[in-house]
């Protein structure tokens, strides 16, 4: 936990930025019946019944320091497509960087494995030296600034019912790019010094005060 927050203390670093990585599931849920005619002002109503589309999986990518974020969706979440996430990761969004920090938690397709799986060992080897990982512990994914930014996609962008692909990567798109464009940033005040005193019954007592 310590190393995280020392982490996200740091200042900004152009060749080494900071990177938070989530993941998350939406349904595709469509509508069976027309919405109800309302006021203007007044939120439109809608059936209770709807149809599944299916399911797609959300990739969070966010740089936390710098107001960046990008999301992929993908139509599963295995070792192969958190491969793809990552070369995508070093070669798109941050080609002139030395390495990037990436914060994630320990889901078991985030692994160096994935990336051999995935594309050879050579290839691997490339993508993971341009790759520092950094895990969140066990039942503390709290830590990750990549929930933070999930939590406001979800509620900004996909609290409705949203019928397929095209739609939710429109959606994801437009959302994307107006957070992006403000440079909206997320500020983390959570410091060593308060999870100290929050956490204080598990540190040593040399570390307590």
């Amino acid at each position: 936990m310590e190393h995280i927050l020392w982490l996200y203390a740091q200042p900004d670093d152009f060749l080494h930025p900071l990177v938070c990585f989530d993941e998350k599931s939406i349904q595709l849920l469509a509508q069976t019946r027309k919405y109800l005619g309302c006021k203007p002002g007044k939120v439109a109503q809608q059936d209770h019944e709807y149809k599944r589309n299916g399911t797609r999986n959300l990739f969070m990518l966010v740089a936390p320091k710098r107001g960046e974020r990008n999301v992929i969706v993908t139509q599963r979440r295995t070792r192969v497509d958190f491969a793809c996430v990552m070369r995508y990761l070093v070669d798109v969004m941050y080609p002139e960087a030395e390495y990037i920090n990436l914060v994630m938690d320990n889901l078991n397709t985030h692994h160096y494995n994935s990336l051999v799986e995935a594309f050879g060992k050579q290839e691997a080897d490339r993508i993971i030296g341009r790759l520092r990982f950094h895990f969140t512990p066990k039942h503390a994914s709290w830590l990750n600034m990549a929930e933070v930014e999930l939590s406001v996609m979800s509620a900004q962008c996909l609290s409705r019912r949203i019928a397929d692909e095209w739609m939710l990567r429109t959606e994801l798109a437009l959302w994307e790019d107006a957070r992006n464009l403000k440079k909206l940033q997320i500020h983390w005040k959570f410091t060593t010094d308060e999870a100290r005193k929050v956490f204080k019954q598990y540190y040593p007592t040399s570390l307590k005060s």
